[in-house]
């Protein structure tokens, strides 16, 4: 009769409605700059920028939160993309010979880009050199020049006798539209052959005999002349005459970086201007002995000559010039370069061209980044503080203050400098840079000299960008991190034992560090530290400028990285941890209060440190050949094998069916030794006020938790705020627990007699937070990687616990408490634990109870580098990396959502997306169809099936060598009939719709 009090009487509807007004998963916006851009293309009228990337994805920016984001069916990477001007239309052309037309189309009142059609270009992928030109006012025109990149048709009949020798005109290098007259293309062939053809009349109008390998074009606004940059580091001037149909030579020949051989111009621009002089722009060109390995972009205009100097590869650039037909001259203003790791805008009407700070796209990964932390609500007046700092830093950018209190994100480099980023929209906006270099001794200044004597000398080179992939030093790592927003205070931790304490200041400073030691070893016999050494601090005062500047210099001993590090600003107490020990330090008596070693007589390894090479193999194996001989043994004996796939809430409903007598269905768990290597890190600490001594009187306490599951409290004795000066703060220890299973700790975290996390220092006293439940018996949850448990205070019982890898086979990665609102009432929030495993799944537990509510797929699991550098915020969102550079957001929240609403409004001639099937939008508001249009169908097949495809004149351009001989025999196997490219295009009517998609990198 007994067993039906412990049956669940199935899902609450109540409950399950309150979960879904709660939490809902969705991936909302990537933060950061695309990852392995490959492709460039902006719309002067509808002033967007489009970048395509290698993994074929396709995003589109305008203002500050104007994303729109396409993906490719296939992973294939986007070669071109060309914007049909004004009509919120472009193609994107891809590597396996693929031609896509998109969109941006209107629904439920926002933007989203939508690919329209597709089709394959005849030939082999990757074989043919294929050259778009996009720029006409009319759909129509847009195909007929696409014939002609396409087919690569000229009447050889036209050509001189010379070029119709068996060597080929190589492939086309570049197809431009006459500035004028939209019937007029210019078509440039690898071997120097350009050709001025129209395209109503299908005939030649100009010949231009070039002798020069040919890299690119580009038409003077008037349409009497253009510019080709060729493989010899030179560009020539063309007139373009009627009366002269063949042009041998050109007005003028140039080669910048002469007279000693030169790589090739890439690309090249040329802008006329109202004082006369044009500017050129080119990017290439370098001394190829002397500078080959430079990534530059040349910008000349009469004696003014800069040489950008980059870290990482050009990809395309354009700049930003007046278009309307009516105006004599295009009087750019800026210029816009695209590289492999960063977006550069350098201002073309300013003297000396400097850089403009671009308000978004800048790179996160300037230096390597080591960690992340979100904060969340910060207080007005350090906003306006940080922003204050940071646009000293950099004068010309702007910033505008909202009433609502924003969020803010830090990136921590392996360059030593921490990075405040403005989170709380869809655009990530930088505002201040920190460094920590400056304090201690480097090789930086060494190197700014040297590079100051190379820039005197020639080419006058100039550094731009602030991508550095390269670190003067990996001590000066950032590790982690902890602020106090309501006091300004922040420590940094790095990877040689350095804790910097630092404050924020409003003025410019001139003063002296203070350095302390810890000893974490509390002189131990029989260690040796076999790492590398302490960075030194410099000696002396230092200036620093206004922003955070360190007060306090703590130095673990010996210098490991740091592994945890916490502060609370109200007591002027931190903390931190080594894979040592860890220490406690009163940074406003600059005196250490506490110094505890947690090594095993076996952690050999910790010794050794992460930048040591000298590792234990043999220790190594002998431990892995143990760990199989257990799994074996253990396999043996074990008579069931569960599935590591089934649900949280599978296991809690069997262990609520069963009888008491019934254990639930559970792995079976080995204990970890107590002698395995590393067990002593430190992997997280927390200050709390609460019960530790009894149960009558609270106060301040310490926990520590450690790689072997060992947890220390100590009760802290803080003097007052007027005593401050006058007496120490004292630890004692309080409780020590050790896991069952010696899993490492990976948060603590103290509740109070309510079962919500306690407020944050400062929150309580300036009537921030409500004050916490100080009546009711207080519990600490304590999250190793296999389990979460909640244990009573004083007394340390438990009180329950959820076994994560016994259900679920998988491990704690990350855990944070979040705050969930609901939909439906503002009113009503609830707290959870959040967490997420390493096989990259998410679970949403309550507190204290810690019953399962929901659970999402989240990263692959296969992706380790985003799993371990997911962030979790209070409000229960998200970030992880999904490429060195980028950042995708996430939410749990069904209320807390950040995510792009923005709209484009477009006039178009024809609108190709009227009959295009209506998607329900995605969460980054970004969904993909494939609309059908017989009328454009056919107009692109009497594109490619016209009359000149068939005149034995024809020729397709398949040559790889621009110099060989070409035979029948060289190229049968790239040739294509009429009948297959009508097959070709066939295909696109019976393709099937595409799902919706998230891009996801």
């Amino acid at each position: 009769m007994m067993k039906f009090r412990f049956r669940r009487q199935g899902n609450d509807p109540h409950r399950e409605k309150i979960k879904q007004d709660l939490f809902a998963f969705s991936k909302t916006v990537e933060h950061g700059f695309p990852n392995q851009p490959s492709a460039l293309a902006y719309d002067p009228k509808l002033q967007l920028m489009a970048i395509g990337t290698k993994s074929g994805a396709i995003k589109i920016y305008g203002a500050p939160g104007v994303e729109m984001t396409g993906l490719h069916k296939d992973t294939a990477a986007v070669t071109q993309i060309h914007f049909l001007y004004g009509q919120g239309r472009m193609l994107s052309l891809l590597d396996d010979n693929t031609i896509h037309l998109w969109e941006i189309v209107q629904r439920e009142n926002r933007s989203h880009l939508v690919e329209l059609h597709s089709f394959n270009l005849p030939g082999r992928p990757g074989i043919e050199s294929t050259r778009l030109a996009a720029k006409g006012s009319h759909v129509k025109g847009k195909y007929a020049e696409l014939k002609l990149a396409i087919c690569n048709v000229i009447p050889l009949f036209s050509v001189p006798e010379e070029y119709k020798c068996g060597k080929s005109l190589g492939p086309v290098e570049s197809l431009q539209e006459h500035p004028q007259d939209s019937d007029k293309i210019l078509i440039g062939y690898s071997r120097g052959l350009v050709v001025l053809w129209d395209l109503n009349s299908r005939h030649v109008v100009n010949l231009f005999l070039g002798k020069q390998q040919l890299e690119s074009l580009v038409w003077e606004r008037s349409g009497n002349s253009f510019v080709s940059s060729h493989s010899d580091g030179g560009y020539m001037v063309w007139a373009v005459s009627s009366s002269n149909p063949c042009t041998h030579d050109p007005i003028s020949s140039t080669i910048p970086y002469g007279p000693f051989p030169c790589k090739a111009v890439n690309k090249i621009l040329w802008r006329t201007t109202q004082s006369g002089s044009p500017l050129v722009l080119f990017s290439g060109g370098m001394p190829r002995a002397s500078y080959g390995d430079r990534h530059c972009l040349t910008i000349l205009q009469d004696s003014s000559h800069v040489t950008l100097d980059f870290t990482s590869r050009v990809i395309d650039f354009f700049t930003i010039h007046c278009t309307d037909k009516e105006k004599e001259f295009d009087d750019p203003s800026a210029l816009v370069v695209l590289l492999e790791e960063e977006l550069v805008v350098i201002d073309l009407q300013m003297a000396g061209w400097p850089t403009v700070p671009a308000p978004y796209l800048a790179p996160l990964h300037s230096s390597a980044i080591t960690c992340s932390c979100h904060i969340s609500n910060v207080p007005p007046k350090l906003w306006e503080r940080v922003i204050s700092a940071g646009q000293q830093q950099c004068p010309l950018q702007n910033y505008e203050v909202g009433e609502k209190s924003p969020y803010r994100t830090q990136n921590y480099h392996e360059d030593g400098t921490v990075r405040f980023w403005d989170a709380s929209g869809v655009s990530l906006k930088p505002l201040y840079k920190l460094s920590t270099a400056s304090i201690f001794q480097t090789d930086c200044d060494h190197n700014d000299s040297l590079m100051q004597a190379g820039e005197e000398e020639w080419p006058p080179f100039r550094k731009v960008g602030c991508f550095d992939p390269y670190s003067d030093d990996p001590r000066l790592g950032i590790q982690k991190i902890s602020v106090c927003k309501y006091s300004g205070k922040l420590v940094v931790a790095g990877t040689a034992g350095q804790v910097i304490v630092m404050v924020l200041s409003d003025e410019k400073s001139d003063h002296m560090i203070d350095v302390a030691t810890v000893d974490l070893l509390q002189d131990r016999e029989g260690f040796t530290w076999k790492g590398h050494d302490r960075l030194p601090p410099k000696s002396g005062s230092v200036v620093f400028a206004p922003g955070f500047q360190p007060v306090v210099l703590v130095q673990c001993m010996p210098p490991a990285a740091v592994t945890a590090v916490t502060l609370h600003a109200e007591w002027n107490l931190i903390a931190f941890g080594t894979s040592h020990g860890f220490g406690l330090f009163d940074y406003h008596r600059r005196n250490p209060v506490l110094a505890r070693c947690t090594l095993h007589p076996n952690d050999s390894l910790a010794m050794e440190g992460p930048l040591s090479r000298v590792k234990s193999l043999k220790k190594s194996l002998r431990q892995s050949f143990r760990r199989i001989r257990k799994s074996r043994v253990s396999g043996k004996k074990r008579a069931v094998v569960y599935s590591p796939t089934s649900k949280v809430q599978e296991a809690n409903a069997q262990l609520a069916e069963h009888d008491a007598e019934v254990t639930p269905v559970q792995r079976r768990i080995e204990p970890r030794s107590a002698d395995d290597s590393l067990s002593g890190v430190v992997r997280c600490l927390c200050f709390a006020d609460t019960f530790l001594r009894d149960g009558t009187h609270h106060g301040p306490t310490m926990w520590a938790g450690t790689n072997s599951g060992s947890v220390y409290a100590y009760a802290l004795d803080v003097p007052s705020q007027e005593k401050f000066s006058e007496q120490s703060v004292e630890a004692l220890l309080g409780k020590e627990i050790q896991l069952m299973h010696r899993a490492p700790v990976v948060s603590i975290a103290v509740l109070d007699g309510r079962g919500n996390p306690l407020p944050e220092p400062y929150e309580v006293s300036r009537d921030l937070a409500k004050a916490p439940d100080m009546q009711g018996s207080h519990s600490v949850l304590i999250t190793s990687e296999e389990q979460f448990k909640v244990f009573m205070l004083p007394k340390v019982s438990a009180k329950t616990k959820f076994k994560l890898t016994a259900h679920e086979g998988c491990r704690v990665r990350k855990v944070a408490l979040s705050n969930f609102t609901s939909v439906s009432s503002e009113e009503y929030s609830e707290n959870a634990l959040v967490c997420l495993t390493n096989l990259g799944d998410i679970h949403v537990f309550s507190v204290p109870a810690l019953r399962p509510q929901v659970r999402y797929d989240c990263i692959r699991k296969e992706d380790i580098s985003g799993i371990a550098s997911c962030v979790f915020t209070k409000t229960g969102q998200g970030f992880y990396l999904i490429s060195p550079s980028e950042y995708e957001r996430f939410s749990l929240s069904a209320r807390v959502i950040t995510e792009p609403l923005c709209r484009v409004d477009v006039e178009r001639p024809h609108d190709l997306s009227a009959h295009s099937p209506t998607l329900p939008p995605q969460a980054n508001g970004t969904h993909k169809t494939q609309a059908e249009s017989k009328a454009l169908l056919y107009e692109m097949r009497s594109a490619l099936s016209s009359p000149v495809l068939d005149s034995p004149n024809s020729s397709a351009d398949i040559t790889l060598d621009t110099t060989g001989e070409l035979t029948v025999e060289d190229v049968k196997d790239f040739l294509m009939t009429v009948d297959e490219a009508e097959n070709n295009f066939r295909n696109i009517a019976e393709e099937d719709g595409r799902p919706p998609g998230i891009l996801i990198n």
